[in-house]
């Protein structure tokens, strides 16, 4: 069956120029378009609660199986943890010296309808604040836009079936299946991004003119910058320092994988191949098996990055920039909230919207503008996410003593390539005999 997806891209494309052209030639008619761009963000975050509840309490699920194989498990999840921390602090300090979206100002029209939504909360105290948090009943933060009571609500329920063990496994799956219904309405929703991106990029030139082009070019190529920094000055000084391999050896070795996910916009389109891969390179079959499918939820690099850098765009062409505090605030939140969102389209701008909701409601109608210029972020996203899960892959196997290295260095230096013959997408599932955990993201 051909994936219809790929006349998406091309789509949004075709209706950001259209969206363009309408907001410089007739500034008046983009702004009137305004609704149709707010319209599309409304569907988004109708659903933040149900994507955050089914990737939170799988999230922890994966947790208690990727837990039981000991130290393999506990030192994957604490990389994992330290590498999103890392990604998303990098993101907010290169968000701080560039100031994406400093010269729009959009305040007076795009906010006004997130003032009113906060309403009588402005003013509430930390009590209140506290208190707000606990929702009225369990399953009412499904069918709230209280993000903070549906992460709780995820947490007491993921933990609770951590403490099930075995008998949790029916639970799961029919989380694990209303996630797949969740993602695929976020599937159909998608396809409306080409209208929901005319009207929002229409409305903001149209109301801000050239500065809005600027702006959002600013974003694009200090997102990507940001991305290369991170492979660069991060990823590949740690895989030298602790394998002492070369991350552009490693790169070239993994580059059909690379090119497959150029093509999709989804590092989940080379999962069975990374773990054939890197099984080949040298890193045995039990951590392959715990790093990969673990790394695919938790060790989401790129879309940390993006998520930090949009939420400051989105503050700053509203005239309403983050505090630091703020910042620190929502970097926290993403760490939680990120898990689960690579590979599922549309679940990063739900994941953007309800972080926005959670510490400033009155900027999650900003989301409109980051619609319109999401699909070019998103392979340098996939590309990020990718490349990170391979480097923490060969670094796991070293730390766990599971690489063997001259078989690398015959691997990487091309004595021993690798057998694409062998190359079956419905062989390579990802699992492995010592237990790592059998659900994966669904894509």
């Amino acid at each position: 069956m051909k994936d219809r997806t790929r006349y998406l891209y091309p789509a949004v494309i075709a209706a950001v120029l259209l969206g363009i052209a309408v907001g410089l030639i007739a500034p008046d008619t983009g702004v009137a378009l305004k609704p149709i761009g707010t319209g599309f963000v409304n569907l988004i975050k109708m659903m933040i609660s149900p994507v955050i509840f089914c990737t939170i309490v799988l999230g922890v699920g994966s947790v208690r199986q990727a837990a039981k194989v000991g130290k393999v498990g506990g030192l994957t999840l604490g990389y994992f943890l330290l590498m999103s921390t890392v990604a998303l602090a990098v993101g907010l300090l290169v968000g701080n010296l560039i100031h994406p979206g400093s010269g729009l100002h959009l305040d007076a029209s795009t906010a006004a309808a997130g003032h009113q939504q906060v309403g009588e909360t402005a003013d509430e105290s930390t009590a209140d604040f506290l208190l707000g948090i606990i929702p009225t009943t369990l399953v009412s933060p499904l069918v709230s836009s209280e993000v903070l009571q549906t992460l709780l609500v995820a947490l007491l329920v993921g933990f609770a079936l951590q403490s099930m063990g075995d008998r949790a496994e029916p639970v799961l799956r029919a989380i694990g299946l209303f996630q797949r219904l969740v993602f695929r309405i976020l599937a159909m929703l998608m396809w409306l991004a080409p209208i929901g991106a005319f009207g929002a990029i229409a409305a903001v030139v149209g109301s801000a003119g050239v500065d809005a082009l600027i702006s959002l070019g600013q974003i694009m190529l200090g997102f990507y910058l940001t991305c290369v920094i991170f492979v660069f000055a991060v990823l590949g000084p740690l895989l030298w320092l602790v394998a002492r391999i070369n991350v552009l050896r490693l790169f070239r070795y993994l580059g059909r994988e690379f090119l497959l996910i150029l093509s999709t916009s989804s590092s989940e389109s080379a999962l069975p191949r990374l773990i054939a891969k890197m099984e080949h390179v040298g890193v045995s079959k039990p951590v392959v098996g715990i790093a990969v499918p673990t790394g695919y939820s938790f060790n989401l690099d790129g879309t940390a990055i993006y998520l930090t850098m949009a939420s400051l765009f989105i503050a700053q062409a509203m005239g309403d920039p983050l505090g630091v505090g703020e910042q620190i605030s929502l970097l926290l939140f993403m760490i939680i909230a990120s898990k689960g969102a690579a590979g599922v389209t549309g679940a990063g701008l739900a994941t953007l919207a309800g972080g926005l909701q959670t510490h400033r409601p009155e900027l999650v109608d900003g989301v409109g503008l980051i619609v319109g210029i999401d699909r070019f972020m998103s392979e340098a996203r996939a590309l990020t996410n990718f490349a990170g899960n391979a480097v923490a892959t060969v670094l796991i196997g070293v730390w766990t003593r599971e690489f063997d290295r001259q078989r690398a260095d015959r691997v990487l230096r091309g004595a021993d390539p690798f057998d694409e013959a062998t190359m079956l997408d419905d062989d390579h599932a990802p699992a492995a005999p010592a237990g790592p955990p059998q659900r994966t993201p669904a894509a």
